[in-house]
């Protein structure tokens, strides 16, 4: 096979850069096309476009069509749990290739725009999670303190942060079989309690780990 290099665009005109916008967005019929819509099906490569208008923002304004960015005004803890269920699929630190649609709700951008870089909004992650890491079982009872009529002094309910600290403990797999959705998208990780609630168990890390769905039922079931 002869090498060659590959297209070079820096000579087409503004309009031939918008036609091809207009036109993929009429063949997907949608209102706006993503970055990775336009490298996978449209004629010029995303990067193109940055470098031609400034933004992809403006291309997409150059050729009519609506603004997809995600609203600045999310809540970062919206973004954070975005990271947190990547993470989880992944069993690792997401790179920032990994953040891409469908397997990221935001794009890499939302993130660089929010925390100043991507490293910086993984920092700003891992100093989130981190409070709940740091949080001991006392203060834990304390903090998750319900109704003095039960017995149990934390809420049966693992919020999400507890749970990514637990899975992350466990290596983001079941505890039981010891499988992993980095390895097997299929599989679906649970944080249970080690002593069920039903029998006096407490939320707190100690009494928590990572089970698959598959296993949980079957645990469930004994």
């Amino acid at each position: 096979m002869k090498f060659e290099l590959e297209d070079y665009h820096r000579g087409v005109t503004d309009e031939e850069l918008v036609a091809d916008l207009r036109g993929l967005a009429l063949m997907l019929n949608k209102p706006s096309i993503t970055r990775d819509e336009q490298d996978k099906k449209g004629k010029f490569h995303s990067t193109t476009y940055i470098r031609r208008f400034g933004s992809w923002h403006t291309a997409l304004e150059k050729a009519n069509l609506k603004d997809n960015r995600t609203p600045m005004n999310l809540p970062e803890e919206e973004l954070f749990k975005n990271l947190e269920e990547i993470w989880i699929k992944l069993g690792k630190q997401p790179k920032y290739g990994d953040i891409l649609k469908p397997f990221s709700k935001y794009s890499v951008d939302t993130y660089a725009r929010r925390f100043g870089g991507w490293h910086k909004a993984l920092e700003k992650f891992v100093t989130y999670m981190n409070k709940e890491e740091d949080v001991s079982s006392e203060e834990a009872v304390k903090k998750f303190r319900i109704e003095p009529s039960t017995k149990h002094k934390t809420s049966r309910t693992i919020n999400w942060r507890l749970r990514f600290v637990v899975m992350r403990q466990d290596n983001f797999k079941c505890k039981n079989c010891g499988r992993s959705p980095a390895t097997d998208p299929s599989i679906i990780l649970h944080v249970d309690h080690i002593k069920a609630w039903a029998k006096g168990g407490e939320t707190v890390l100690e009494n928590l780990q990572t089970l698959c769905s598959v296993c949980n039922i079957g645990k469930s079931d004994l």
